[in-house]
């Protein structure tokens, strides 16, 4: 019985969509590359904004994206002035939604827009906002390197896309937030780099590694220590096919001597170095995508953590306490 004291509770549905695939099947990148593109940029102008406004965290935690209820956010950054703010992808609505603790709010739609309508646009918006920012308003190691503001070419969008992109996100998301907890190392955030557009959760050693050759800062910062590394891309020039991935740094000797899982799962060449491979498709074509996805990442990270000699023992909680239920 519903009790009269009780406030109202609205549930909002979306009509005429069917129930949601947890392993949605995905565009190839030739079917939406135009998309993928025009996104990326969005994402570059959010991440760099993030970057101006963020500390500096350890590896460039500071500067990526996250996966959300609705679709990507930078979760909490301070204004400057003792506010906060967000800048959020609404995937539901298609809308770049800005928050405000001062109770303010901005949004704007984004299908029709070109990435220089999405720069003028956001940074009008932050300005009325009283949020001042200032970015290197060009597009990271993407081609062509066009001024945002000036980037009229890439402008479409193609929400059917873009929503199954942001529920196959969400999946592994929430399988790569559960293998984190599967250790007591040092564990990234699970996070998306727009930098290469890639979802990442990534486990150290502990142990400082020795700096690459040739390395930028940017690369020096990322793999200063021991890490395997995991993630997930839906495609570039280089591996065109959705695909799941996992490495090693440095690169230790006789890592693909050791098995993966599932069986579709393999060893591949990286510019000289080895990578763990798990195509989408291969995982959709699973009996249990969850447990399939869960064996790629811990037959891979025992791979590279035996040959990089890594304290495996000590890094592996004894138990994994349930709470109680009161």
């Amino acid at each position: 019985m519903h009790d009269a004291h009780s406030p109202e509770v609205m549930i909002a549905t979306a009509t005429g969509q069917s129930p949601a695939e947890a392993w949605p099947a995905l565009p190839t990148l030739a079917e939406w590359e135009p998309t993928k593109q025009t996104l990326h940029r969005f994402a570059q102008i959010v991440g760099k904004i993030r970057l101006t406004k963020e500390p500096f965290r350890n590896h460039w935690w500071h500067v990526p994206l996250y996966v959300s209820p609705t679709g990507l956010t930078t979760r909490p950054m301070p204004t400057g002035d003792g506010r906060t703010f967000a800048i959020d992808f609404d995937l539901h609505r298609h809308a770049l939604v800005v928050t405000v603790s001062d109770r303010r709010d901005a949004t704007f739609p984004l299908p029709g827009l070109s990435v220089a309508d999405f720069y003028r646009h956001l940074m009008a918006a932050l300005a009325d906002l009283d949020i001042p920012v200032q970015i290197v308003a060009v597009p990271f190691d993407l081609t062509p390197v066009t001024p945002f503001a000036a980037d009229d070419d890439h402008a479409s969008y193609d929400t059917g896309a873009v929503e199954r992109w942001w529920r196959a996100l969400v999946s592994v998301d929430r399988v790569f937030t559960t293998f984190s907890g599967h250790s007591t190392a040092k564990t990234s955030p699970v996070h998306l780099f727009w930098h290469s557009f890639d979802l990442v959760v990534t486990r150290f050693s502990g142990r400082p590694a020795p700096e690459r050759a040739g390395a930028d800062p940017i690369t020096r910062e990322a793999y200063s220590h021991e890490v395997v590394s995991f993630g997930f891309w839906v495609g570039d020039a280089n591996t065109p096919a959705p695909s799941f991935y996992a490495y090693a740094w440095p690169d230790p000797p006789g890592i693909i001597d050791h098995p993966l899982a599932p069986a579709a799962a393999r060893w591949a060449d990286a510019r000289g170095s080895a990578m763990a491979l798990l195509t989408y498709a291969d995982l959709r074509a699973e009996p249990d995508p969850d447990a399939a996805l869960m064996a790629f990442l811990e037959s891979a990270y025992l791979a590279g953590a035996t040959a990089a000699d890594w304290d495996i023992a000590a890094l592996t909680p004894a138990n994994h306490p349930t709470l109680p239920s009161r």
